[in-house]
């Protein structure tokens, strides 16, 4: 590869930054808009009305960035959530769209609350979920937002991991834990009793609450139940009877929009190698294919009525931009792009692909390939996805624009595991972290040497949370399967991450036995800490000195192991980080030494970092 050959280069700043504008949110009467834009180099709250150039700062935390904002139900106030350094116990603030005035409504130590409803027909309350009376557990409370005064409205038992509220705004259906598997409660009235509504299997994992039917009769779930992908299924609430409002025989529904005006699902997505949206109800098709411009979308927000749509337009080649669509007058209005200094950039194109694993499972995922060169022999970088209950989806992703743009060929799979291709294909992930889920990374290795892309001398693994475990698993049982590897937030011990968990994770222990193991020596086996030795590559570690979801410990015990080896590791700890990046400054100070890194072991392109990109602060 000749780098002269390759576009300009894009600056981590424009490419990695804050966006100008991002999250927006719309205000009941569909004419204000509130969203996130920078202050002071922090995402921070800002409003505006619609059409008109009065946009204008109301929240701001010189802390940290703030990472959800909503409209409450009056539209003159503001609901955000923010934590304390990435330790993810999140609280609720109120702000005034007049006077700025700005109040935290849950105050307390690690206590995590985190919005449940609001609704315009009920402008003055808000349910939000807390684990306040017990850390492992969250309960249903309700706040009167004139005074500021909370009540405990539904008591969790100890299982619930899922509520939902029905139109006159009470808590009326929860998703629970129970050996096996899940259960489905609902009741008639606050006042009346839970009963069981279905049961699932662990294989079917947990059904995704959707909604009530407009007569509040029944229950829209999202669930694999009786199917292999997960369908999109309303329940009768007095018979338990079913019917199916959308399915697809291999993929996921993904995405569900359902009207605030009728509170009826016009529409359902399902997410193959692009997001297909089909109409629900009649009358919204000619919507859905007045909103279709080429790329998917996503419906972001709604007014009150559910007249005016936001609507978010997701491309691979350029970042995600927002437009108001007016139903009655059938027409799009631009309002702005998230990222405008890209939209003449040289992004390149994002190709699915599909292969098959060793033992003949198909695997699916994506490629994109540095513009303006040959795709033959190229550095290449595995880039695998967290959760692992995730999966990688088609559209504009900034980590891998930028390695795009320093020359190397990208490849993302859903390995099994994934969520997205049904329950067969999750559940063959299943105590497979170091197995099969580690041999399909191996494979799309191979494929992608097979196929002319790769250059198998220069071939890098980078992954966060579970992908950082993915490229610490594939560097010690496959010490010559990589040139080097980039693992964020990682666990290196399965049995010390797992008796780490956060109280609040304790209704999910069964299921993370179940999908990752529990027997003390399958554990220590999956437990990449335990090949340290056999590491030969060069390896970059990051780690949140705040994250509750894999702790500082899981990166400091196997930087410990591997330089008593004598392995090249060169660590970053960032103390005012959790589970990966909210500091945008963090992320280009950590993207400036990921290139250097990558430059010196693959051999593409550098940015040299800037004054305020030094990382020799932060290495430990």
């Amino acid at each position: 590869m000749t780098t002269a050959s390759l576009p300009p280069l894009i600056p981590r700043e424009v490419l990695l930054g804050n966006p100008a504008r991002s999250s927006p949110r719309l205000s009941p009467d569909g004419k204000k808009l509130v969203y996130l834009a920078p202050h002071a180099g922090k995402l921070s709250v800002w409003a505006g009305t619609i059409g008109a150039d009065d946009d204008r700062l109301i929240a701001h935390d010189p802390l940290r960035p703030i990472p959800w904002v909503a409209f409450r139900g009056d539209g003159q106030h503001v609901i955000y959530v923010q934590d304390r350094a990435g330790d993810e116990n999140y609280h609720l603030f109120q702000v005034a769209l007049s006077s700025g005035e700005t109040r935290e409504l849950t105050p307390g130590e690690k206590v995590r609350a985190m919005p449940l409803a609001l609704d315009p027909r009920f402008p003055d309350q808000l349910l939000f979920t807390s684990n306040a009376r017990d850390a492992r557990f969250f309960d249903v409370w309700r706040m009167d937002l004139k005074t500021q005064q909370a009540s405990l409205d539904t008591e969790n038992p100890g299982d619930v991991i899922g509520w939902k509220n029905d139109h006159a705004f009470v808590v009326r259906a929860a998703v629970a834990r129970s050996s096996g598997g899940s259960v489905l409660r609902v009741r008639d009235t606050a006042a009346e009793p839970w009963r069981e509504l279905a049961r699932f299997s662990s294989d079917d994992a947990e059904p995704r609450l959707i909604g009530f039917s407009p007569d509040g009769r029944a229950l829209d779930v999202v669930t694999s139940a009786s199917a292999n992908a997960a369908r999109l299924v309303r329940y009768d609430l007095r018979s338990a009877s079913t019917s199916v409002l959308l399915e697809d025989a291999t993929y996921d529904v993904a995405d569900v929009y359902v009207d605030p005006g009728t509170h009826a699902p016009a529409a359902a997505a399902v997410l193959r190698d692009r997001l297909a949206w089909t109409a629900l109800d009649p009358a919204f098709a000619a919507d859905l294919a007045a909103i279709e411009t080429g790329g998917d979308f996503a419906i972001a927000d709604a007014s009150a009525d559910g007249r005016r749509l936001l609507i978010r337009e997701q491309r691979d080649v350029a970042p995600d931009a927002y437009v108001l669509y007016d139903r009655d007058a059938g027409r799009a209005v631009p309002l702005f792009d998230s990222q405008p200094a890209l939209k003449a950039a040289p992004l390149a194109a994002m190709q699915p692909v599909s292969f098959p694993a060793r033992d003949g499972l198909t695997l699916h995922g994506y490629l994109t390939l540095p513009k303006g060169v040959e795709p033959r022999r190229l550095p290449t970088v595995l880039f695998v996805h967290g959760g692992p209950w995730h999966r990688d989806r088609w559209g504009f992703s900034p980590d891998v624009q930028w390695l795009a743009n320093r020359g190397y060929a990208v490849l993302q799979i859903n390995f099994r595991g994934s969520t997205g291709y049904g329950k067969a294909f999750r559940v063959a992930g299943d105590r497979q972290w170091a197995g099969s889920m580690r041999t399909d990374l191996l494979d799309a290795r191979d494929w992608a040497i097979a196929e002319g892309i790769a250059d198998p001398a220069r071939f890098g693994i980078f992954g966060g949370s579970y992908g950082g475990y993915a490229v610490l698993t594939a560097l010690a049982f496959t010490p010559d399967a990589f040139t080097c590897g980039i693992d964020v937030v990682g666990p290196s011990n399965l049995t010390t991450f797992l008796e780490s968990i956060p109280p609040y994770w304790e209704t999910m222990r069964q299921m993370l036995h179940q999908r990752i193991g529990e027997d003390a020596e399958f554990l220590r086996a999956q437990s990449p800490l335990f090949r340290a030795a056999q590491i030969r590559t060069p390896l970059l570690v990051v780690q949140g000195a705040n994250d509750p979801r894999v702790p500082q410990r899981e990166s400091d015990q196997m930087v410990e192991v591997l330089r008593s080896n004598g392995i090249p590791v060169t660590y970053v700890v960032f103390e005012n980080e959790g589970h990966g990046f909210a500091d945008p400054l963090n992320a280009r100070r950590f993207s400036a030494v990921a290139e250097a890194f990558l430059q010196e072991h693959l051999g593409g392109r550098l940015e040299p970092a800037h004054e305020d990109e030094q990382i020799a602060p932060f290495l430990r």
